[in-house]
């Protein structure tokens, strides 16, 4: 086996966009989405293993994204990486790219090849990441996200009630409206049509200050609010501090960092109630790991951002995985949906992360025009 190692090189990458077939334009407090798309990367070894990764890129940025991933692609190949050299892969491309800053855009690239070099590696070995990786086929909770600012009553709780339908226990919508009346009335909506089984979560995107995040706290409590999630910029970290202590709603954030500083801080000053780390942003799975385990040292739950198939199966590496963030926005476009029963994920069985996206929605990108 270690001879097969040495042996398996990244021969060729490709990249891909691929657009969600329930796109559809959506807000929060703070964005407005046009287009609910990604960018696939996939890897060829020397011996004809391939292994994929992707991003969530909804329609931010395209060209500065596919510079940053061609850029990564030629490193990488002038390299000749084995696809188990994952976190050397990280190191010497973050000196690499020191000059013009190793987070950000850059970090997105390194991270969608980490992935890729994972579902290659586990597919080399016949595996899934989660027995790689010495998890276990436990299920693990997730909650249904969604609830958009931008939604009518009638679509909030249409979405709702088709999580409730499907055995979810746990739903999340979004606050951060100008008028807070309007918030409390879209909870106390969805309050009565779910009933009260099921756990109700706010995210507001950062759309609020600390006077506001507190007053709908305070409001929204009665109601049952499990947690809040990013009511303030992300990096306030004595807003986090004086929320927490004022209101009796736990609060969650994680999502947009870039490595482990927030969490420390955070940790510190005695603010967080759940760590929500970003597989993308923070940098692969070995980032997503390292993270996961200074929150539960510090007895500090992980409900990561958005990725459910790639953090499902991490969960079962850690202690006392508290859940995942569900989207169905991938599933009619990979081949192997990831099934959830009464509000549980199931382990996939297959190599590598167990599906692949389907080759009829990959649009392989043209990077042409970079090079000119």
């Amino acid at each position: 086996m270690k001879e097969v190692f040495t042996m398996t090189r990244i021969k060729d990458v490709k990249i891909y966009k691929a657009t969600s077939q329930i796109s559809k334009s959506i807000a929060d407090a703070t964005h407005s989405i046009s287009e609910i798309a990604f960018y696939v990367v996939e890897i060829l070894t020397n011996r004809g293993t391939k292994g994929q990764g992707y991003l969530l890129s909804f329609h931010y940025s395209p060209r500065a994204i596919e510079g940053a991933l061609r850029d990564l692609k030629t490193f990488i190949l002038e390299k000749q990486y084995h696809i188990y050299e994952t976190v050397k892969m990280k190191k010497e491309y973050e000196i690499e790219t020191e000059y013009f800053g190793s987070v950000g855009i850059q970090r997105w690239a390194v991270s969608t090849f980490n992935i890729a070099m994972w579902d290659a590696w586990g597919h080399e070995l016949n595996q899934p990441i989660w027995k790689i990786l010495g998890g276990s086929n436990i299920k693990i909770p997730v909650y249904g996200s969604g609830g958009w600012l931008s939604y009518t009553d009638e679509e909030l709780l249409e979405e709702v009630l088709d999580y409730k339908k499907r055995g979810f226990s746990a739903v999340k919508i979004k606050v951060g409206s100008k008028d807070i009346e309007r918030d409390i009335q879209r909870i106390a909506k969805v309050r009565e049509t779910v009933g009260t089984n099921i756990k109700i979560m706010m995210d507001a995107n950062q759309g609020m200050d600390v006077p506001s995040a507190i007053e709908l706290s305070r409001l929204a409590s009665d109601m049952g609010i499990h947690w809040f999630e990013e009511p303030i910029a992300h990096d306030d970290f004595s807003g986090y501090e004086i929320i927490r202590s004022k209101t009796n709603v736990a609060l969650a954030m994680g999502e947009r960092e870039y490595d482990c500083t927030a969490l420390k801080e955070l940790i510190r000053r005695n603010a967080l109630d759940l760590w929500q780390p970003d597989i993308i942003r923070i940098g692969g799975v070995e980032e997503w790991r390292n993270s996961a385990a200074l929150a539960i040292l510090n007895n500090i739950p992980v409900l990561p951002h958005y990725y459910k198939d790639y953090d499902v199966p991490l969960l079962t590496t850690i202690s006392k995985p508290y859940g995942a963030e569900s989207f169905d926005w991938i599933d009619e476009i990979i081949d192997n949906r990831m099934v959830i029963e009464n509000g549980y994920a199931c382990q996939r069985q297959g190599n590598g992360w167990g599906f692949r996206f389907k080759e009829k929605f990959l649009n392989e990108v043209n990077l042409e025009y970079l090079t000119k």
